[in-house]
């Protein structure tokens, strides 16, 4: 699809600036410390923590003030993070974007029992800690040019995970706006795909529950803690979501909400996901940050339109009108959506490279998982399959002209 060009004069989704009050966080705390701002200075992201450097990592990845880009230029600069927390505050104050309040700070880090805490805080309620290059870490996180450090993690990733379409929306959403996340959610759910939100309320919640009510796979993406839900009525979705796939942030259980998290949490959002679909958003509403995100990420940007008069549905008819896919139900997303970066297992068996191969027939579905990503002999198709010959080689030219499978010759075939 042609993606959105968000260096282009001017236009709705280039000067996007949202009503933060339209977030929970407004006007709660901002950032205590005094940062001195150095754009021309670049690190390299974080993309894995030794072994060896571990615990001093996740002392210094909590420090109050230090994010992902400040964290990767001070590991760029002393070299480790046990260097960083070892350095004199004569050192820190040499790095670009650290002043005398974050260098006390960082100093006091390396004595600070909160590391301590929060690991026997997790380890009380169930929540894994995962650090950047850590097995479990998600393989599309990792991939972005701002990848989160750290994750807090309730419940478990699946590698049914890898085929995650984000849905978004406003909190005050309308009754068509409820009807379409419900019918979108349920669907693409029990197709198998992993519906990916931020449980607040209206499409989010609606969005969860749907993947939930047909038995499918949901992830949260919080910016408050796994253990202290927002909004607070959400408790209970919060305990199903982690029974039927994960609730992720970046905030740590002790961490006061500050200004700006649930804006930052959006990017996770899409970057867990192939695709973002925006069900129903007013012209300056929150989620049309996940949207930029997504564009951003290369991401599939999905959005449903509404009527010319609904003011909710004026942000999603603007991004349709500046690039992105008009659908109107699961089957538009799918067709749309690319190759997968990696294979996703369901939870039937079945291996998926491409999301198109969600909508085959049994019999189609028995022939393709017959056929290896190596070349395979039709002869083992036919065996494996376990169908009459006139069908495996009818079902195959299907396959072929769908693009799922090609002909390395013409007695083999092989998975694209």
């Amino acid at each position: 699809m042609p993606q959105p060009d968000f260096n282009a004069q001017p236009g709705f989704l280039f000067d996007l600036e949202p009503d933060l009050d339209s977030y929970p966080e407004h006007g709660l705390e901002r950032e205590p410390v005094d940062q001195i701002d150095d754009s021309s200075h670049w690190a390299p992201p974080i993309r894995s923590v030794p072994a060896v450097d571990r615990d001093a990592f996740l002392r210094l990845a909590l420090v109050n003030g230090v994010g992902p880009k400040l964290l990767a230029t001070l590991i760029d600069h002393f070299g480790s993070a046990h260097a960083v927390l070892q350095a004199t505050l004569s050192q820190l104050g040499q790095v670009p974007r650290v002043g005398p309040k974050l260098s006390t700070l960082i100093r006091d880090g390396s004595q600070s029992d909160l590391a301590d805490r929060v690991v026997q805080h997790c380890r009380d309620n169930q929540v894994s800690i995962l650090l950047a290059g850590d097995p479990e870490f998600p393989r599309l996180l990792s991939e972005l040019p701002d990848p989160p450090v750290m994750l807090f993690v309730r419940g478990q990733f699946s590698p049914a995970d890898q085929l995650s379409i984000g849905m978004v929306g406003t909190r005050h959403c309308t009754s068509y706006g409820r009807t379409m996340a419900e019918r979108l959610s349920k669907s693409l759910a029990r197709y198998g795909i992993t519906i990916v939100s931020g449980l607040a309320r209206g499409i989010d919640a609606i969005a969860h529950r749907g993947a939930i009510e047909v038995g499918g796979r949901t992830i949260a993406v919080l910016g408050s803690s796994v253990t202290d839900i927002y909004p607070p009525e959400h408790r209970e979705l919060a305990d199903q979501v982690a029974m039927h796939g994960a609730l992720i942030s970046e905030t740590h259980p002790f961490a006061k909400p500050k200004a700006g998290v649930f804006p930052q949490r959006n990017r996770i959002i899409s970057g867990l996901s192939i695709g973002v679909v925006v069900v129903e958003a007013a012209d300056r509403s929150g989620s049309l940050i996940t949207a930029r995100h997504a564009g951003e990420q290369g991401r599939d940007l999905f959005a449903v339109p509404g009527p010319a008069t609904s003011r909710m549905s004026r942000g999603c008819n603007q991004l349709i009108r500046d690039g992105a896919i008009l659908i109107q139900d699961a089957e538009d997303v799918i067709e749309h959506l690319g190759p997968l970066v990696e294979k996703a297992e369901l939870g039937d068996g079945n291996v998926v490279h491409h999301p198109a191969e969600l909508q085959l027939n049994e019999m189609e579905q028995s022939v393709l998982q017959a056929i290896e990503s190596v070349p395979t002999d039709i002869d083992q198709v036919i065996a494996t399959s376990k169908l009459p010959v006139p069908r495996v080689l009818s079902t195959l030219s299907v396959l072929e002209m769908r693009g799922l499978i090609k002909r390395p010759s013409g007695r083999t075939v092989v998975r694209r």
